[in-house]
C-alpha cells in the first residue's frame, strides 16, 4: 500500500556540490513561507563542502499533488503553491492542472464552486428539480445523462475525484 504524503516539501540542493559529485541539499518545509525557506537554503549553502556556493535548485518535491516544480521554479510561487494544496488538497491540485493558472484555481474556488455531486447527471437532475416543477407524468422521460453531457459542454466544468466524487464549477 501507497504511503499517502501529508508534509508538503522541497528538497533543496546546492549546485556547486552537485557539479562536483557531491549531493549535498536538504528538505525544507513548503508551508512556513518564502522567507524561512531562504534561510534554510542559506544555511544549506553555508554548510555546503563545495567553494563559493552560492547557487541552488529543487531536485525533488513531495506533497503538491499534481502540481509540477521546475528545478529553477521561484520559491515565491513554490510557496502560493504548496498554500494552496495545504487549504484545498486534491481539488485544488486537479483543478489548477486544469485551468493552468493558480490565481484562476483560486477564483473558481470562491466564486465558481457549486459543490459536490455523484455525477453531473445527479447535478443537472437536483438543480432541474429545484428550479423547475416537472409534471409527475414526464418526471422519468427527462435524460439526465444527456442534459450533463449538455452542461459539460458549454455550463459546468466537472472535477472528478474518485468515483461518485464530482466537484461542479460554474463557466463564467
Amino acid at each position: 500500500m501507497k504511503k499517502e504524503i501529508t508534509e508538503i516539501r522541497i528538497y533543496v540542493a546546492c549546485i556547486a556540490s552537485y557539479n562536483n559529485g557531491i549531493l549535498h541539499g536538504r528538505w525544507i518545509d513548503a508551508t512556513c513561507g518564502a522567507d524561512h525557506i531562504f534561510l534554510e537554503i542559506a544555511d544549506m549553502l553555508k554548510n555546503s563542502p563545495a567553494y563559493m556556493a552560492e547557487e541552488f535548485s529543487i531536485h525533488d518535491y513531495e506533497g503538491f499533488k499534481d502540481i509540477r516544480l521546475s528545478e529553477y521554479e521561484c520559491i515565491n510561487q513554490v510557496c502560493d503553491y504548496a498554500e494552496f494544496i495545504e487549504e484545498h488538497g486534491e481539488l485544488g491540485a486537479k483543478l489548477f492542472e486544469h485551468l493552468g493558472d493558480l490565481d484562476d484555481a483560486k477564483s473558481y474556488l470562491e466564486n465558481n464552486y457549486f459543490g459536490e455531486y455523484k455525477s453531473v447527471a445527479d447535478y443537472a437532475q437536483i438543480l432541474t428539480e429545484e428550479t423547475t416543477e416537472i409534471p409527475e407524468s414526464l418526471r422519468y422521460y427527462i435524460d439526465y445523462k444527456a442534459m450533463a453531457h449538455d452542461m459539460e459542454i458549454n455550463d459546468v466544468l466537472a472535477i472528478e475525484l474518485r468515483y461518485d466524487e464530482v466537484h461542479i464549477f460554474g463557466r463564467f
